[in-house]
């Protein structure tokens, strides 16, 4: 199942291919040679379809509950995540 799942992921996951075989890196310009039309062409399309997650991403950070330490009891973090991914997804209209 898990090979079935694409892994849209940034230059940051560099080792990712090793881990999960279905993912998609955008190509990175070494000092010795750039990136070719084609390769930035490619690099638009991985990060426009990247920028719908990485928005809502964005969007739950707003709330603090991912970007510090929870400071309240365990058991209640599950259920504020999925308020607030809920209030995420209607805002952003999914």
């Amino acid at each position: 199942m898990l090979e079935e799942i694409q892994a849209d992921t940034d230059t940051g996951y560099q080792g990712i291919k090793k881990l999960h075989a279905n993912s998609v890196l955008p190509k990175k310009k070494t000092k010795k040679k750039s990136l070719t039309a084609e390769d930035k062409a490619q690099n638009h399309k991985i990060s426009s379809e990247r920028v719908f997650s990485e928005h809502a991403i964005g969007f739950i950070k707003r709330f603090k509950i991912l970007s510090e330490k929870y400071r309240n009891r365990r058991k209640c973090f599950g259920l504020r995540f999925n308020l607030i991914a809920g209030i995420c997804n209607f805002e952003l209209g999914g």
